[in-house]
């Protein structure tokens, strides 16, 4: 079975630490934390054998708790299961070949689940799940998230083994014929206004929606909230569409904006030619969707000892504000009750696609992952 020890940082550790052994210590953390404390240093102490995979959030997700400003994440150590970690620094143009790269480091007969924690800022996040999905086999489970950090979208931090940084990817790789994973990922979003088709674009730059500059169109559906941005425009995610498959449409999110060419940059992908719509949500929507997630990822019910690591995206945490932990309530009603649920508030989960099972960039889900040991 798989051993796991929740734990949580806020100025302290918050109870003692039964599992000194651990293997694997995942965490989650806020950049304020990052920037005023040795994180590493501090797991290290707490979990001296485990190595340290772990990020920069927009909020951090402990049981049914959404915490600011802490460390929070599991340490792990499996029974039948061994593990792997390939890291990469990111080069502007080569997202896909990092991932190419990454994923083949990886690579060996019994892999069965691939984890990615990658810088949520410089990063194409589509592109580099398209390098993971070039190398992994189809029976290999790839999930995982861009690092988050604060509404202004300005920094992202991954560490490994040591102080965590800006530039940085890194992929878990988990073996064994033992192991077993599944995921759900669902938003709760709900379009609305016209559809307009992408006119200009190059590779996660929005120039044109219907031959009209993209940042013009978003400023007039924010209005006052227009002088807010980028923030803002995560209340607003796009859903977009290749021609004949309205019914497959994935969500974008904003990373930043080009006032100079009144563009938008996105997390992934805006393909030209595409549909678009603007997309909008209720608290009960989101929850909703975080349910039926749960749904998808729920392990056997023989199995008790499960872990669940939930990445959720900031703009979801953003529009619910105190009411975003209705959505890991949500959550936690469906797993078992011994599930052990950790995970942070992102800029892009990855999971596979609900309609299709291909594997790739999503924004404005709630994305889990649970995996067990026989």
């Amino acid at each position: 079975m798989v051993k796991s020890e929740l734990f949580k940082w806020q100025t302290s550790w918050c109870g003692d630490s039964g599992m000194s052994d651990a293997a694997l210590v995942i965490y989650f953390a806020a950049p304020t934390v990052m920037r005023d404390h040795d994180v590493s240093e501090l797991l290290r102490k707490r979990y001296p054998q485990a190595r340290q995979i772990g990020c920069s959030s927009g909020g951090e997700i402990h049981d049914a708790e959404i915490l600011d400003g802490s460390i929070s994440g599991v340490a792990l150590r499996f029974e039948r299961a061994e593990f792997d970690i390939a890291s990469a620094d990111v080069c502007f143009g080569e997202d896909r070949n990092t991932g190419v790269e990454l994923a083949s480091q990886l690579l060996r007969d019994d892999l069965k689940w691939v984890f990615v924690l990658s810088d949520g800022i410089k990063v194409n996040g589509s592109e580099l799940v398209r390098g993971f999905a070039e190398v992994l086999p189809d029976n290999v489970l790839l999930t995982g998230g861009l690092a988050g950090g604060s509404p202004g979208l300005g920094e992202s931090y991954v560490g490994l083994d040591g102080p965590p940084r800006a530039l940085q990817v890194l992929a878990l790789g988990v073996y064994g014929s033992g192991v077993h994973c599944r995921s759900g990922s669902m938003g709760g979003w709900q379009v609305f206004g016209p559809p307009r088709r992408i006119t200009r674009s190059e590779g996660n730059i929005l120039y044109e929606l219907d031959g009209a500059p993209a940042l013009d169109l978003y400023k007039h559906y924010l209005g006052a909230e227009a002088a807010n941005l980028p923030g803002s425009a995560l209340l607003y995610p796009l859903a977009i569409w290749a021609p004949g498959q309205d019914k497959q449409d994935v969500v974008r999110t904003i990373s930043g904006v080009d006032e100079a060419n009144k563009s938008l940059i996105f997390t992934g992908d805006v393909p030209e030619g595409y549909s678009a719509k603007l997309m909008s949500a209720s608290f009960a929507q989101l929850a909703r969707g975080a349910e039926l997630s749960a749904e998808q990822a729920q392990a056997s019910k023989d199995h008790q000892e499960v872990l669940a690591i939930l990445v959720s995206c900031i703009g979801r945490k953003l529009l619910m504000g105190q009411m975003v932990a209705d959505e890991v309530e949500a959550v936690k009603d469906v797993l078992p009750s011994e599930t052990s649920i950790t995970g942070f508030y992102s800029y892009g989960e990855i999971a596979p696609h609900g309609f299709t099972g291909n594997c790739q960039l999503h924004n404005q889900t709630m994305t889990i992952t649970t995996i067990w040991e026989d």
